[in-house]
């Protein structure tokens, strides 16, 4: 491995909880590399505030913004938290130079390469239908045409947010043995649920989280750099 001392990866988040959530996996694979958190709740507010599939266009132009100044600061890597509005990379890149990259991409190439039926794991609506689009363009990409089976577990975005962890935790996991029957991978939308990683060492298919594969993403891009 290379050493990534002097490398910056900026994420911007559209919630704080992400920045908790990304936090062990910067320790354990880019420990050397300085890391630049842009949070700006607003975003996650004004998604939610919306029906699924419906994304206020001034986040895109945030995102576009915010890579920008980023850009201007000198980093290596702009990294996009956030599933409910992924296609936010796709729209700045003809803006920005820096290379950008959205966390739950490296989890949807994975999955696809397991097969034609991929199991999407969602907490929050807003969620599904950008993590439903990324995952087919993923399978497009690769040449493949993925059946998706979305499960929303809304209920396990309720436990989490009234601070019962393993309530949240139990509910995923009942979910995922379920799918897992009908699926040859699984990916998990949104990045908290990374922390379920350690309790899912025994599935009957691979089961993805954007966490650990997003950062593998990240310390291969920056060496690569």
């Amino acid at each position: 491995m290379k050493n990534l001392s002097g490398r910056t990866l900026a994420i911007v988040h559209a919630a704080l909880i992400s920045s908790k959530s990304v936090q062990s996996f910067i320790d354990e694979i880019i420990p050397e590399v300085t890391v630049v958190h842009h949070v700006d709740d607003t975003i996650q507010n004004t998604n939610f505030a919306c029906p699924p599939g419906t994304i206020p266009k001034q986040n895109y132009f945030k995102f576009a913004a915010y890579a920008h100044y980023l850009e201007e600061a000198g980093v290596d890597l702009i990294l996009l938290a956030c599933s409910t509005f992924n296609r936010a990379v796709e729209l700045a890149r003809p803006m920005i130079n820096t290379p950008m990259l959205q966390i739950d991409r490296p989890m949807m190439d994975l999955a696809v390469q397991n097969g034609t039926r991929i199991g999407l794991l969602a907490t929050v609506p807003t969620t599904v239908p950008a993590s439903e689009r990324l995952l087919k363009l993923a399978a497009s990409e690769a040449g493949k045409e993925a059946t998706v089976k979305t499960v929303l577990c809304a209920e396990a975005f309720a436990e989490i947010k009234k601070g019962n962890v393993n309530g949240h935790n139990e509910i995923l996991i009942r979910e995922i043995d379920k799918l897992s029957r009908d699926v040859d991978a699984i990916v998990m939308a949104q990045v908290s649920m990374s922390a379920l990683e350690p309790m899912l060492t025994n599935t009957k298919v691979p089961v993805y989280n954007s966490g650990r594969t997003g950062f593998a993403k990240v310390r291969e891009i920056l060496e690569s750099l």
